[in-house]
């Protein structure tokens, strides 16, 4: 029996269709101790992660040897100080390491703070002095260590740094300080309520948002990852996602864990559609997510026969209903849509025993009650636009639901308004009730995969001296799902151009992470605005489109 049943009840429909989900778990709660360790010591040799990459590497980790791995880095942080409490960056991109950090961290009661190798100096500099970090675990890649170093030096902190499979100046060998480390691990009490996840997240206004999900957050992953991933107990699940993003904790290590699934990890650097269809064949993937680009991706240059795959999932974009009828055509796979925030776990999905709908955002998880409601706060009709919220259990709790911004009580309190959470994204609801995305009331735009908040790029493009004004929004585009495009008013004395253009995009694109490059520029003369001189987005996202 998988061990999610110990923390959850699950009722169903007389169709045998989950209807409802309560979960049951001690005040103590922790992933580390009572899924981890447990599965270890009734199976130790179940399969918990199969790790290779582009070089033909090959791991394959049993929950025993997560168990050991993760004490021992536990031991290793604890020797140095690191504890109930404090906060760890870590950037260990598709790193086996990264497994072995999650749990040990969550075993010690320390706050993980997963980032992308993709980070600029700037975008470190600005999270390290909004988390004032205790340490940092990194990868030896892609001058992840030059920049953490040159993003510290611009601090007042002096947070431990810790590096795997290499040594470096400055940095503590984490794989070879493990080496030594004793196997054993006394369980240190945390509270289901602690802070154990710490996720920042882009928004329209401001640097990104700290988002918070306390040690309660694993157990509502149960219906992600057997109710849309269909993980199955002694399968092998395969999520594309870098560890740096919140899509990591949805399929590459709670849900899958809960239901007995093991992981499958491909670690690369530069996406390679034929080299992931070979990664499920080689391994006998039985279930795989990835975002609507690699679909898209995948239906250009062709879908080999995949045998194993019994399952395939995806979300954070639109996804154009050619691809999934190609997909389906050569697969014998419907694809299922599923939604939800790094604020939250899985909110709507077309769930597995129910047909999908291309295009769909399908329907509410069982674990949350959910409405879609009007600017008056109340529920819409059939058929009308309403914004997505949950509404709580009576007691105002939602577990899966974050439990704090960072530093920012108000945005909270904002976003908790009347008693339910607002989403902020526009849906409406068919006759069959069957959800559709409309689009966000803010100015998020989802690219390739991935969130960027408008701000973060114009307040780099507005340090070159030719651009007195800019708006970034994002454009529909065949491939990415939205391309990031920047509207510019000149300063006096420059002239439109191709070369200006070229200019612009090099200065900016250099300051910025890879997904959040300006794809598209457009000179005007001015900005259509509200009255009260708020550039309108929608205006010009319109125009756009047309």
């Amino acid at each position: 029996m998988s061990i999610y049943k110990r923390f959850c009840k699950e009722v169903f429909n007389e169709d045998g269709s989950l209807c409802k989900i309560t979960l049951n778990f001690p005040d103590n709660f922790n992933f580390g101790y009572d899924v981890v360790d447990v599965i270890a010591d009734e199976t130790p040799d179940k399969r918990a992660l199969v790790w290779c990459n582009t070089e033909n590497e090959e791991h394959i980790f049993t929950f025993a040897d997560i168990k050991k791995y993760s004490n021992k880095m536990a031991n290793v942080f604890l020797e140095r100080g690191i504890t109930r409490g404090d906060r760890v960056m870590v950037i260990l991109k598709r790193h086996f390491e990264y497994w072995f950090a999650a749990i040990a961290l969550h075993k010690l009661g320390a706050v993980m703070i997963p980032a992308t190798h993709m980070l600029t100096v700037n975008d470190l500099v600005y999270r390290l002095n909004a988390s004032k970090v205790k340490a940092i675990v990194c990868t030896a890649q892609n001058e992840v260590p030059e920049k953490i170093k040159e993003a510290v030096s611009k601090t007042n902190l002096t947070p431990q740094l810790f590096c795997v499979q290499n040594s470096l100046d400055g940095y503590i060998d984490l794989s070879k300080a493990m080496e030594n480390a004793s196997e054993g691990f006394e369980r240190i009490e945390t509270n289901a309520k602690d802070p154990m996840l710490l996720y920042f997240t882009s928004g329209t206004t401001g640097y990104p948002k700290g988002v918070i999900h306390d040690y309660s957050y694993p157990l509502a992953h149960i219906v992600t990852a057997k109710y849309w991933h269909k993980a199955e107990d002694n399968g092998l699940h395969f999520t594309v996602a870098e560890t740096g993003w919140a899509k990591a904790s949805w399929g590459k290590l709670y849900g899958q864990w809960l239901v007995g699934s093991a992981v499958m990890v491909y670690d690369f650097d530069n996406f390679d559609p034929k080299q992931l269809t070979t990664v499920i064949n080689r391994y006998d993937v039985t279930s795989f997510c990835a975002p609507p680009t690699v679909y898209r991706y995948l239906v250009r240059k062709g879908i080999p026969d995949m045998p194993s795959l019994n399952h395939a999932t995806t979300a954070g974009e639109m996804l154009a209903p050619e691809v999934f009828r190609k997909f389906y055509e050569r697969t014998g796979l419907e694809l299922r849509e599923g939604y939800g925030q790094t604020e939250t776990t899985l909110l709507l999905a077309n769930f597995a025993g129910n047909n999908p709908t291309e295009g769909s955002m399908g329907t509410p998880s069982p674990f949350y009650n959910i409405e879609l409601r009007g600017k008056n706060g109340k529920k819409v009709e059939v058929g009308e636009i309403g914004e997505v919220v949950i509404i709580p259990e009576e007691e105002g709790r939602q577990v899966g639901v974050f439990s704090g911004y960072l530093d920012n009580k108000e945005q909270f309190e904002y976003v908790w308004r009347d008693g339910v959470y607002h989403t902020g994204d526009a849906a409406y609801m068919d006759e069959n009730g069957k959800y559709w995305f409309h689009g966000r009331f803010d100015d998020i735009i989802k690219t390739g995969g991935f969130r960027v908040g408008p701000y973060e790029v114009e307040n780099v493009l507005m340090e070159h001296e030719a651009v007195v004004e800019c708006s970034v929004i994002g454009v529909p585009d065949s491939l990415r799902g939205q391309a990031i495009k920047a509207i510019i008013v000149l300063g006096k004395g420059y002239e439109a151009s191709k070369e200006l253009e070229l200019e612009i995009r090099d200065f900016t694109n250099q300051r910025l992470a890879e997904y959040k490059w300006i794809r598209l520029m457009e000179f005007v003369d001015e900005m259509p605005k509200t009255i009260s001189g708020k550039i309108q987005k929608s205006v010009q996202r319109n125009t756009a489109a047309e």
